[in-house]
This record gives structure tokens, sequence and C-alpha cells, in this order.
């Protein structure tokens, strides 16, 4: 489970892994909640530049349709943005909308 940490000032941009069906419903719909794990936590799981290819690693290995990194701005995303530890090892953002 995750433990909130609050918002970090440092990153300038975080990152968003999407499949190319993600992507094309938000071209449609605007921002939506992907996949089943933002659908059923409440919100956007984002990282860090540092944390893209271990995430990729570990939850995109198998996806058979492309994927698109999107550059998110940082400080558009305001105090929605929270850094969370994750496994009590690393901080990822996560983005739970503007409060």
């Amino acid at each position: 489970m995750a433990a909130k940490e609050g918002r970090s000032e440092g990153e300038e941009f975080v990152y968003r892994i999407s499949t190319a069906k993600e992507w094309e419903e938000l071209q449609k719909n605007g921002p939506i909640f992907g996949g089943e794990l933002g659908k059923s936590t409440g919100c956007f799981h984002l990282s860090n530049l540092d944390q893209v290819w271990p995430t990729l690693q570990k939850f995109f290995m198998n996806v058979k349709e492309d994927l698109y990194l999107l550059q998110i701005d940082a400080k558009k995303l305001m105090d929605g943005l929270i850094y969370e530890l994750v496994d009590g090892n690393d901080r990822f953002p996560h983005f739970y909308g503007p409060s």
C-alpha cells in the first residue's frame, strides 16, 4: 500500500506510459483514468524520468501494442500531484486531480 509523502517541488516533468488505446481515448474524450489500476485507485500513475525504464520492464514487457511516453509539466498539475512511497522503497508521482 502506498503512503502519502506529499508533493516534491524538484521535478520539472513527470511521465506517463500509455498504450495506443489509452492515447486514442485521451485524444477523443479528454483526461481519463487509464487501465484497471488507475480506475481502481482513482489516480494517474506517473513516473519520474529515472523510473520510466524500470516501470516499462515491470508492467509493459508483454504489451503487444504501441506505447507512448507522455511528458507532463509537473507545475501544471499543482497540488493534485502527490509523491507516494510504493513498496516501501521508491516514491512515485500520482495525480489525483485538482483539489
